[in-house]
């Protein structure tokens, strides 16, 4: 049985004592115990079901490889689902509970899926889900979506804080090993700022386990000592409990911090930016495929060790070890130390020489060569195992009675951070497991490679050529950075001499079909050796393929046990060696990320705070219907006391077109562009000229994507020669931008010109409407509004009413209007002025609504109404701004493709309901025929805007039609529902003030 050791255990305080629950019962552990260790020291064996057959799970692992020992912690606001025990230290008043079963973990009526396990084999859901076809909607789908998950999701809204932070660094060393420790020290000599993460809670990896002598002294107190030098040196930061989650390119890293969560957050998301990254993440130990090695009990033999010399948890009293390499046996040789049984090691190598077999004979184990574990005997924990030859001829042999099972089929490299970065990998024949390729690194802007493999992670085993290579990895971080390296030499430790492994994925060689289909490569999700191989069989070659078709390597560990023994089935099937199979894509996060952490504090009222417009407390006070605008809030409509909000929109664009109306337009983006190549920058992103514009001009512009496609509008104003500012929609303003620095940063490094959003520097204000000019001159100020001194699209700077202001005439109504920008902190006070001098006149604010039915009525387009991602400029009949002078544009090319000619594109056009009480719904779609209308019915255009105008006294709309300006004066069929059809002719897409008089005034 498995229970806490009378003795060991070198990181729990035997003197302090922690209560916990598990599935509600009170347990106990010490201080130091992970929530896995503490499990074992109780004999809780089976800690949960596996996804798709509900089988007994217990703990496989004892770091973050773990793909079994899930549990959900906490209560409430503080619940977590999918914890990973081996890696959740144990804290006073715990709860943990066990997952993915039904009742409870001891009886889950989902285990019946084992016993019909034959009827669910790879990919067959691919299979059975298809017919008939009308099932899928009310039984199939139902049920997969009840049945997928892993864990119980939270129901209440998360009670933890989390945080980002921000570090430098010129080398990260990520791993706390030995030879972590070993490439800092040769790294922080040099004088470089060094940070050493460790995402486990203790420093020394295996080495603190495995034991070993370092430089004369035990290599416990070598770590010590190491990590206490390190400590002291003011350029070194030391961090345990810190997972490197991603590494991408040009030294950018990202890291997960677990807190306590009691006085501050519970997580913390680390940005890097390194110079160089030493990566010392060390080793992953395999398993290895037999009947029934998913059985509680059955662990990697590393792990046995790590239980028994860590926190003094026995797995078992007995311990059968199972191996293919000589690392197995310091398993048990710790376990006979510790005073437990080890009734055999089975080793399926023919001859096993070297020191470790030779310690384990002197001590009197017995050890099976060229054997087998042909099956694990028991259900909900080991009971025996039962031995045959490796070559599979004899048949089954004796029954070893046994409650645990240490199983090795040697090393991996943890090469996740090297690939993450594009990092390559080779495949050593000899040591059997991928490495990475130093001749083909991640490498950086500067061409070198700035992630640099250490220790084990680079394939080197052996406690002295680790130490070596890894002392030898940080002086190679530092001298690439620029730094000197002074004259110390690598610490020493002397090498076991160890044979070679041989290559074991499955046991034994020869296993017939009713093994394999017992034999586990991934526990979480259940895939075993038969379904790698049916999947070859049904003509799976690509690794990546069969990986889905089986979900091997898609649990939560993300295949770090599964992935190297399903790759080897996969080849052996293929007959093809292992490298010509290659591996899965390794993608970060290495471990899962809690959602809560990636957010931090962009969460409640931050996850998108509301921009406001320095005028947003006036709008408030004078009962502003609000509605967001990207990541605004802006005024709908204006309604006074009893008004209706139809009435409110009624009245204000009627306002505008009689006398004088307010639209706070401060939300509008605006980007200056500055400097020599400032045109040239805006030839290329506008579709037309903008390099010619005047000083003292504005001119409306077209910004296309690569594709062609119409993605914003807006005024540009040339301010100087070297300078423009850019008006962007309000929802676009971030994006502009971004596209903006994008182009200078990626393709037009050579133009020297500078972009920055002012978006929020400045308060706007369009006045618009006929008295618009009479009401800005009551105000007094230094600027000429007439006609004749400021014509349409000019612009002036001075004073408006003793403030600085720049005034541009442009308009988006229609009508005489005027946009002020003045400064954003006297935005306020000119709004306000602007009422107060507008009462004898009617001026009245007006919002979002009425603008758009005010640009509606002129055939203005909207982005985002008019535009969703597959329009034109020309289907828009925008074609009068592009440019016919210019070599090229973004978008240019992409316009002339044969799609985007053919005359029977969607276009713009304007509609007139037969009755001009009807409005049309937004995106009511226009069919062909005449009627009645019955699906299935070819539609031919959409509707993109619709109202109802006041000031042309019937609805207006406007549309995208196929061939839209070749049916002038016909009139479509809009069908609404099943019995009410609207019908509406097709005319020019413009309303009101066709000639354009109004704004020319």
């Amino acid at each position: 049985m498995s229970g806490r050791l009378a003795n060991g255990g070198r990181l729990i305080d035997r003197n302090r004592p922690v209560s916990f629950t598990w599935n509600g019962r009170p347990l106990s552990g010490f201080a130091g115990d992970t929530l896995a260790s503490a499990l074992l020291a109780n004999d809780r064996i089976m800690v949960g079901r596996s996804f798709k057959y509900h089988r007994p799970r217990g703990i496989v692992a004892s770091g973050v490889e773990e793909p079994n020992a899930l549990a959900g912690l906490g209560e409430g606001a503080r619940f977590t689902p999918n914890a990973r025990m081996t890696t959740t230290p144990l804290v006073a008043g715990l709860e943990a509970k066990s997952q993915n079963h039904w009742p409870s973990l001891e009886f889950d009526v989902g285990a019946i899926n084992a016993k019909l396990s034959k009827l669910f084999p790879a990919g067959f859901y691919y299979k059975t889900f298809i017919h008939p076809r009308a099932a899928w909607k009310h039984l199939f789908e139902p049920v997969i979506r009840k049945s997928a998950g892993l864990g119980a999701p939270p129901q209440e809204a998360d009670g933890d804080r989390y945080e980002y932070f921000y570090a430098f660094a010129d080398v990260v060393i990520v791993g706390g090993g030995v030879a972590g420790l070993a490439a800092a020290r040769a790294a922080a000599g040099t004088g470089v700022r060094v940070l050493v993460m460790e995402q486990g809670g203790h420093w020394g990896g295996r080495s603190l386990v495995d034991g070993g002598s370092i430089e004369g002294m035990p290599s416990a107190s070598w770590i010590d000592r190491e990590v206490a030098a390190l400590k002291a040196m003011p350029n070194v930061s030391m961090r345990l409990g810190l997972m490197a989650a991603a590494s991408e390119d040009h030294g950018y890293m990202l890291a997960s911090e677990t807190l306590s969560g009691e006085e501050g957050p519970a997580e913390r998301l680390w940005r890097i930016r390194a110079k160089r990254i030493v990566m010392a993440t060390g080793a992953i130990e395999r398993p290895i495929a037999f009947a029934g090695n998913d059985i509680p009990g059955v662990m990697l033999a590393s792990a046995v060790r790590d239980f028994v010399e860590l926190w003094g948890a026995s797995p078992g009293d007995r311990t059968v070890v199972v191996t293919a390499s000589d690392d197995a046996y310091r398993t048990a040789l710790a376990l006979h130390s510790a005073g437990l049984a080890v009734p055999a090691i089975i080793d399926a190598r023919s001859e096993t020489t070297g020191a470790l077999p030779q310690e384990a004979r002197n001590r009197g184990l017995k050890i099976l060569e060229g054997m087998a574990v042909a099956e694990v005997l028991g259900n909900r924990r080991v009971n025996g195992v039962l031995v045959a030859r490796m070559d599979g001829s004899g048949g089954a042999g004796e029954t070893i009675p046994c409650d645990a099972v240490a199983m090795s089929g040697g090393w991996s490299p943890v090469v996740h951070l090297w690939s993450h970065s594009g990092g390559k990998l080779n495949w050593d024949e000899a040591a059997l497991h991928f490495a990475p390729d130093r001749a083909r690194p991640p490498r950086g802007a500067d061409g070198a490679g700035f992630v640099i493999p250490a220790g084990a992670a680079s394939g080197v085993f052996g406690l002295g050529s680790c130490l070596e290579n890894a002392h030898r990895a940080g002086h190679c971080a530092a001298e690439e950075i620029g730094s000197t390296p002074g004259e110390d030499l690598a610490p020493t430790a002397e090498d076991v001499a160890e044979a070679s492994p041989m290559a074991v994925w499955i046991m034994p060689a020869r296993a017939d079909s009713h093994l394999k289909g017992k034999a586990f490569l991934d526990y979480q999700n259940d895939v075993k050796v038969s379904d790698v191989q049916l999947a070859a069989s049904e003509g799976y070659r690509s690794v990546e393929h069969t990986k889905r078709y089986t979900t091997l390597g898609m649990a939560t560990d993300q295949g770090k046990l599964s992935n190297i023994n399903g790759l080897a089935i996969l080849s052996d099937a293929l007959s093809q060696p292992i490298p010509a199979t290659g591996t899965t894509t390794f993608r970060p996060p290495y471990t899962p990320v809690t959602l809560g952490a990636l957010v931090g504090e962009a969460r409640g009222p931050l996850f998108k705070p509301v921009r406001r417009t320095p005028m947003d407390a006036s709008h408030d006070k004078a009962g502003a219907h609000w509605e967001p605008v990207g990541d605004w809030r802006r005024p709908y409509c204006f309604p006074l006391p009893g008004e209706s909000v139809e009435g409110a929109v009624a009245r204000e664009t009627l306002g505008v077109r009689t006398s004088v109306g307010l639209l706070d337009a401060s939300t509008l983006g605006k980007i200056l562009v500055k400097g020599p190549d400032s045109g040239v920058l805006l030839d290329r992103l506008y579709t037309n000229m903008m390099s010619t514009l005047a000083v003292g001009k504005c001119r409306y512009g077209l910004m296309c994507t690569e594709n062609g496609f119409l993605f914003d509008d807006g005024v540009v104003v040339r301010l100087s020669e070297d300078s423009f500012l850019c008006h962007t929609t309000t929802g676009n303003s971030d994006r502009v931008h971004a596209w903006m620095e994008e182009w200078l940063q990626t393709e037009w490094w050579d133009l020297n010109v500078y972009v920055a959003n002012v978006t929020e520097s400045w308060a706007q204000v369009a006045v618009a409407g006929p008295q618009a000019r009479t009401l800005l001159e009551t105000l007094g100020g230094d600027i000429d509004l007439s006609a004749e001194a400021m014509p349409f699209m000019a612009w002036a700077a001075g004073t408006i009413g003793g403030m600085p202001a720049r005034v541009y005439r442009i308009s988006f109504s229609g009508e005489l209007s005027y946009e002020i920008a003045v400064p954003a902190r006297r935005g306020l006070e000119l709004w306000d002025r602007l009422l107060e001098a507008g009462r004898p006149f009617g001026a009245a604010p007006y919002g979002t609504e009425a603008l758009h039915i005010l640009r509606a009525e002129k055939g203005f387009i909207m982005i985002g109404d008019e535009t969703d991602g597959t329009v034109t400029p020309q289907d828009l009949g925008l074609g009068w701004a592009i440019s016919k002078k210019k070599a090229d544009f973004i978008g240019k090319r992409a316009q002339e493709r044969s799609d985007l000619v053919r005359p029977d594109r969607l276009q713009l056009v304007g509609l007139l309901t037969e009755n001009g009480a009807d409005v049309l719904p937004d995106g009511a779609h226009a069919v062909e025929g005449s009627g009645p209308f019955v699906p299935p019915m070819r539609t031919i255009g959409h509707v993109t805007s619709s109202y109802f105008s006041h000031n042309c006294g019937h609805s207006i709309a406007m549309a995208l039609i196929e061939r839209g300006r070749e049916r002038m004066g016909e009139t479509l069929a809009f069908p609404i529902d099943k019995v009410r059809t609207i019908r509406a002719q097709v005319v020019e897409p413009a309303f009101f003030d066709k000639e354009g008089s109004r704004l020319h005034g």
